[in-house]
This record gives structure tokens, C-alpha cells and sequence, in this order.
């Protein structure tokens, strides 16, 4: 494993209390998901009273930032449209800035209108799946909107020459796409896509070479939370792998991720704190 590169430092103001300040700790971003079909809370949060007590259960326990999607992205989702996204993740969003007027809020989509309403709703992040490559207009508005744009690693194949390079190098095609279209280079941040047109082999690995991705120059989100590698590893439950996560989260500070999305806050809050105190010392 690589020597863990320099964290950035960055600080995020989007009005209205709601901040971010990157670079003296770890930040959680919890999972909000308003789906029927997502792989561990499906329908749960549907309701717009639950989708509200689960956020204040999540700022509870310590949430930096609320990631609030309307489509499931586990294997084998069926897709929903623009119009059935935008209805189910709007509402959400006006509640939940309501109640946790100074959480910061990201919106999962990878379609640019999903994206532009979520923004205009109180949404203060984007977070794409496909990397800007899955909706040609998702690049401009994040540069409309001056917003932090996360850009995940994915593919509709796993037809790659040496994984980790092949990687790499789609994230900073994915980077072109966004500097192209001006998103200045302080709204960047990169997720390796862990769990997407990746075997469980390929997972394992790319967890392994986190400090490579850090080392494009970007700050980086880790999404390992409760995933199918995770579950094939321990033989466990889907809601009993808390730890499994944690052993996940924990080695990416070591390796310089500095954004852990994940659906156990409390648990994973307190397992990056002890990292935390190790990795950010002096």
C-alpha cells in the first residue's frame, strides 16, 4: 500500500449555515434513499415524514452532509424516469432543508434536470454514478450552478486492460468532461466506484489502491456501505455488516479518502473518529 497522500483543505460556504470544511477530518455523508428497491432500505423513506426522521436521526448521529437519491442504483435496478425521480426526491429535499436548514444536501442522480430541480429545491452537491458521462448536459450544470460535483468511477462493461490504471484513467476523462465545461477545479471530487462494473476480486483490489486515486489531486468520497463484497467477505446479513464497512472506511483514511458515504452513521462516525486521530495527527 502507498504512503497516504496530503489531504486537502477546502471550505465550502452555500449559505444559510450550511458549510463544509474539508481537510481537519473526516467527513460522513449519510444515505437517504426515497426508493421502492434500493438493496437495504427500499421503501422505507418514501414517505416524506420518514425520509425527515431518518435525516435528523442522521445529523443526530453526526452526518456531515445528507446524500438524497430517488433511483436505486444496486445490480440489476430497473431505471425510473426524469418525471418519477424528480417527484420522488423534490419534496425530500424542501423537507429535509426545512427541518436541517444547515445540513448540506447531495443529490445521487446521474440526469442533469433531476440534478438542476434537486439544486433549485435546496440541494447543495451533486453526485454522479456515471462520472458526467451518463447525461452529455450534467457537466454544464454543475458549472451553472457553481456546486461540488462528485464524479464516480463506473462503466457498462468490465472490459479492462489492468484494472487500476484503466480507472484512473476514466476518472480523469471524467475530469476533462467537468474542466471542459467549467467547473472550476475546487468543486472536483472523485469516488472510485467502488461496487460498479467491478467483480468481487475487482473491488478488493481497487480498495487497495485508494492512495492512487487521492493522488489525482482530487479530494475522494468512499462508498463501500454495506455492499455486496462486503456480504460475500463475511457471510452476514445485509444489516450486519456495520463492521465489514468500518474495516472498509478505516483503511481509505489511511489511504487519503476524506468523504465516507455510508447508511451507519453512528458506527462508521465513531470508527473514522479513532482513524482520525491517528492519520490527521500533526
Amino acid at each position: 500500500m502507498n504512503q497516504r497522500p496530503a489531504f486537502h483543505h477546502r471550505t465550502y460556504d452555500f449559505g444559510g449555515g450550511a458549510t463544509l470544511q474539508l481537510g481537519k477530518r473526516t467527513l460522513i455523508m449519510g444515505i437517504l434513499n426515497a426508493t421502492p428497491d434500493s438493496f437495504t432500505d427500499g421503501g422505507r423513506y418514501m414517505d416524506i415524514d420518514a425520509a425527515v426522521a431518518h435525516a435528523e436521526e442522521m445529523a443526530k448521529d453526526g452526518a456531515d452532509i445528507l446524500d438524497i437519491g430517488g433511483e436505486s442504483t444496486r445490480p440489476g435496478f430497473e431505471p425510473v424516469s426524469l418525471e418519477e425521480e424528480v417527484r420522488r426526491i423534490v419534496p425530500v429535499i424542501r423537507a429535509v432543508r426545512q427541518a436541517l436548514p444547515h445540513m448540506p444536501l447531495s443529490i445521487d442522480t446521474y440526469k442533469a434536470e433531476t440534478a438542476r430541480q434537486a439544486l433549485e429545491a435546496g440541494a447543495h452537491i451533486i453526485n454522479d454514478i456515471w462520472g458526467l458521462k451518463g447525461d452529455p448536459n450534467m457537466a454544464s450544470v454543475a458549472a451553472e450552478y457553481g456546486c461540488p460535483v462528485i464524479i464516480s468511477h463506473n462503466r457498462h462493461a468490465r472490459d479492462y486492460n489492468a484494472l487500476v490504471p484503466d480507472v484512473l484513467a476514466d476518472l480523469r476523462g471524467s475530469v476533462s468532461l467537468a474542466r471542459s465545461a467549467g467547473v472550476q477545479e475546487n468543486q472536483i471530487w472523485l469516488d472510485p466506484g467502488i461496487g460498479f462494473a467491478k467483480t468481487y476480486e475487482d473491488n478488493l483490489e481497487m480498495l487497495g489502491h485508494l492512495s492512487e486515486v487521492a493522488l489525482l489531486g482530487y479530494p475522494v468520497l468512499l462508498g463501500t456501505s454495506r455492499k455486496g463484497f462486503i456480504r460475500q467477505t463475511l457471510n452476514r446479513p445485509v444489516l450486519e455488516l456495520v463492521e465489514g464497512t468500518a474495516a472498509t472506511v478505516v483503511l481509505g483514511i489511511a489511504q487519503g479518502c476524506q468523504v465516507m458515504r455510508v447508511h451507519d452513521v453512528g458506527a462508521i462516525k465513531r470508527a473514522a473518529l479513532m482513524a482520525d486521530a491517528i492519520v490527521y495527527r500533526g
